[in-house]
């Protein structure tokens, strides 16, 4: 069969990953707003709550790609998990975005728990998607413009979100809900929209990838990977990047409900700063799509590694001069913001593309294929720098005296401009340090494929 993808395929595809990004997004820009100033949790306790259970969530990558790489069913390997977790998806994002009306320590403890089954569903489904690019084709070109679809279908759900969710909002509480119905019932929205999309997913695409049949145990599995040097230098510079997104996301609402507030724009009159935030989101999406299809032309010129690395440093440099503007300097927010999206889109397909590549190096050393453990580490490094990003939010908003729904101190301004761009910065240049010490550049990639392509006829 060829490693060529139809073009439907490729649009297949990236439908699942719409739906993730959906409640992605949701997640990282409106779930710790939704907790503070809506359920009414402390955010230091937001914070540790995402800790706990991301740690968690995280260690069951792992353990959902071993499940994963021993199924094996007439429609493929990783392929049915999406017709069996959507509806459990939608039934829990609906869940997580419901307040209960208990106390305070009952609204916390049900936001444990909500939200811990909330990331198993999303771990059951999302693992076997990012798994399906290294074996929907081995052709390692062809996996970065898969890449790049995912990306263009990851973006358009997150701005489709981004771009709707205010006046969802509005239009719920126009209606005479409050707040926290007005949440579930948008959120009901977007649930219905995912369970559909990754069901046309499932239908769209095709496995075809047969790795060397060699009988494997878990133990063997998990030894090869932890032997894979490569593996860890991905790991880190991966969570490296979602520390540095994790962090913006987390802060966009905060920086402008209390910082930049409403604005009185040319052309435009006053704007409430909630619709400002949402373009600010949407327009952040857009630039991170536009960076997703720069990816496989600058790549192809530069190296993977080598866009990567630059990327992400223009990132942190463009993020550290955010800190210094000034809150009425709205054209110049907005500017900052479209040079750091593209920058930051441009690496997103990257990482993807580079884990395909740490798969088949590892089949390469060892004649074992362990597609599903190799991606569900890639998923891992995204919780893990999900999980520190949102933890460091939620300490970081107390630390600095934080107080929801109030005017905040000079001291709370600060820690919140901090949050946007000083502190991604750090993760920014981070990640690109990390990466310095990668070896699997793109020719050396190109011989390793030539040879399993060999060893498996």
């Amino acid at each position: 069969m060829t490693n060529k993808l139809l073009l439907k395929e490729k649009i297949g595809y990236s439908f699942g990953d719409f739906a993730s990004s959906m409640f992605w997004k949701l997640f990282s820009m409106f779930l710790m707003i939704y907790y503070t100033d809506v359920v009414e949790l402390s955010p230091a306790s937001v914070g540790t709550m995402f800790l706990l259970t991301r740690l968690w969530d995280g260690l069951n990558d792992p353990i959902m790609g071993v499940i994963a790489d021993r199924t094996s069913t007439s429609k493929g390997k990783f392929r049915p998990y999406l017709l069996w977790v959507a509806i459990p998806f939608a039934i829990m994002g609906v869940l997580t975005f419901t307040t209960p009306n208990f106390g305070s320590s009952g609204k916390l403890i049900y936001a444990y728990i909500t939200y811990t089954l909330m990331m198993i569903v999303y771990t059951a489904i999302n693992v076997p998607y990012s798994s399906l690019m290294g074996v929907m084709t081995s052709d390692t070109k062809e996996r970065t413009s898969l890449a790049s679809f995912r990306f263009i279908g990851a973006y358009s759900g997150g701005i489709f979100m981004t771009a709707t969710v205010p006046y969802l909002l509005d239009y719920y509480r126009n209606l005479g809900f409050d707040d926290s119905q007005s949440y579930q019932y948008t959120v009901g929205i977007y649930s219905i929209l995912a369970a559909l999309f990754f069901i046309m997913t499932y239908k769209w695409i095709t496995e075809r990838v047969k790795p060397l049949i060699v009988k494997s145990t878990i133990k063997n599995d998990l030894k090869d990977l932890v032997k894979n040097g490569q593996w860890f230098i991905m790991l880190c510079a991966g969570i490296a990047v979602l520390i540095f997104n994790s962090l913006r996301d987390g802060s966009i609402m905060y920086y402008f409900k209390y910082f930049v507030k409403d604005q009185k724009l040319l052309y435009f009159g006053e704007v409430a700063w909630d619709k400002l935030a949402g373009a600010y989101m949407t327009i952040w999406l857009i630039t991170n799509l536009i960076g997703v299809l720069l990816a496989k032309p600058v790549s192809a010129k530069f190296g993977k590694k080598n866009t990567f690395m630059g990327a992400m440093i223009l990132a942190a440099i463009f993020s550290v001069v955010f800190y210094w503007v000034h809150p009425n300097d709205v054209e110049l927010i907005f500017g900052l913001n479209i040079i750091i999206g593209i920058t930051a889109g441009i690496v997103l397909p990257l990482i993807w593309s580079m884990y395909a590549d740490i798969a088949d190096y590892s089949e390469w050393q060892t004649g074992r294929r362990a597609t599903g453990l190799v991606f569900s580490s890639s998923s891992m490094s995204q919780k893990m720098g999900w999980t520190l990003g949102g933890a460091i939010t939620g300490w970081l908003l107390a630390g600095y005296g934080f107080e929801a729904n109030s005017v905040q101190t000079e001291e709370s301004l600060k820690g919140i401009r901090l949050m946007i761009s000083i502190y991604p910065a750090i993760g920014a240049f981070l990640s690109a340090g990390i990466l310095i010490i990668y070896k699997l550049n793109d020719s050396f990639m190109d011989n390793i494929i030539a040879d399993l392509v060999n060893r498996r006829n």
